[in-house]
């Protein structure tokens, strides 16, 4: 690798043929959400000047030093397969820069790209002893995603916000206004974690290996006690299980993610890559990074609205489906509420009565061996 870290002649190949998209604009397999709010930031003239500025006390610099001394740095003498990887996904991506990779000791499955002026990107030994060649190739690209969607300003700017939200938590008005930044930095990091995912399988272009790496992270290097059909079932089972208050714990549980859950992303990942948007870039036709200045804010916007319209509508989550019933009319908000959370609140036992009679009176003998109605 050149000190540089930039092509020269492209001289390794992948080690299969797979498709590569010169001039590939990140928009191609950005996720809607993920792609609307960068847009919107990219057309804000000078943001990102001023965002970095404002963000000067982030220690950038202690974190390339810290790398450099303390991890294994990527190159042709060290780790030489990732080095491959990594490249390969950069020529894929026609990544002009090749960003620097660094392999950190932490038995933690992990991977991330950071960096303000620069991307760098770092995974852990655990990472690297848990996956295959194609299941790592598939990380590998997820993160040169990252680095070519510019996603690793924010993410730098999520950690050391996340690590400051610690420091002052004892300041309970400057905790509460960190949270509510850091809060939304991961609702937005968790859609382009999804987009990552899809940048992946363009490197990988094996959507078998993709769902491995992800299996493997959720359930460690035990390929032959898993299966794919099953792990997504359970995706299937998350969505549509349970009942109102599933959905509020649902909400509650991601909040502190800077990651969606696995099975969410597996099943988003296979669903795209069954997609005619999928087919469509694998045939040569996908946005261009020339292109990207002709980008519209309200057709990206609108873009991202249609998405999470037809999300609302199709999911089978029950908070989703109240929310849809109630926009069509379907029905009283308290009752369907109140279905919703069933058995959330349940109604005193009623006192013994004499045999034949309730507090009203004379039961109806017709009706004693009736089972309750159920009103779900």
């Amino acid at each position: 690798m050149s000190d540089g870290h930039e092509h020269h002649g492209h001289e390794r190949v992948p080690s299969r043929q797979r498709r590569r998209f010169p001039g590939i604009s990140s928009r191609t397999y950005e996720h809607p959400a993920d792609r609307s709010a960068l847009v919107a930031l990219r057309k804000l003239s000078g943001f990102d000047t001023v965002f970095k500025a404002l963000s000067g006390l982030l220690p950038e610099r202690s974190l390339r030093l810290l790398f450099l001394s303390d991890s294994v740095r990527v190159s042709d003498q060290q780790f030489a397969h990732l080095n491959v990887m990594l490249r390969d996904a950069c020529y894929i991506l026609d990544l002009e820069k090749v960003p620097p990779m660094y392999v950190n000791q932490d038995p933690q499955p992990n991977a991330m790209c950071i960096g303000l002026d620069e991307p760098i990107i770092v995974v852990t030994t655990g990472l690297v002893e848990l996956l295959d060649e194609e299941e790592m190739r598939a990380v590998v690209g997820h993160e040169v995603g990252h680095a070519l969607s510019g996603h690793s300003v924010y993410r730098t700017i999520l950690l050391f916000l996340t690590s400051l939200a610690v420091r002052v938590a004892w300041i309970p008005l400057g905790n509460l206004a960190i949270m509510a930044i850091v809060t939304g930095l991961r609702e937005w990091f968790r859609k382009s974690e999804l987009s990552a995912d899809r940048a992946g399988l363009l490197v990988g272009q094996d959507l078998q290996a993709s769902m491995r790496g992800l299996m493997k992270i959720a359930g460690g290097n035990h390929l032959h006690e898993m299966n794919v059909d099953a792990f997504l079932a359970q995706a299937e089972e998350y969505e549509a299980g349970g009942d109102l208050r599933d959905s509020v714990l649902k909400i509650l549980n991601v909040l502190p993610r800077s990651h969606p859950f696995t099975t969410v992303r597996a099943a988003e990942l296979k669903k795209w890559a069954e997609s005619r948007d999928y087919q469509r870039i694998m045939d040569g036709h996908y946005a261009r990074r020339d292109e990207d200045k002709d980008t519209s804010v309200r057709d990206s916007w609108r873009d991202s609205a249609s998405h999470y319209t037809s999300h609302v509508k199709n999911s089978k989550d029950p908070l989703m489906k109240l929310v849809t019933d109630l926009a069509g009319g379907a029905g009283d908000l308290g009752d369907r509420v109140r279905r919703g959370f069933n058995g959330f609140t349940t109604t005193p036992p009623k006192p013994p009565q004499s045999p034949g009679t309730d507090a009203s009176g004379p039961s109806d003998s017709s009706g004693d061996d009736q089972p309750p109605r159920d009103e779900r």
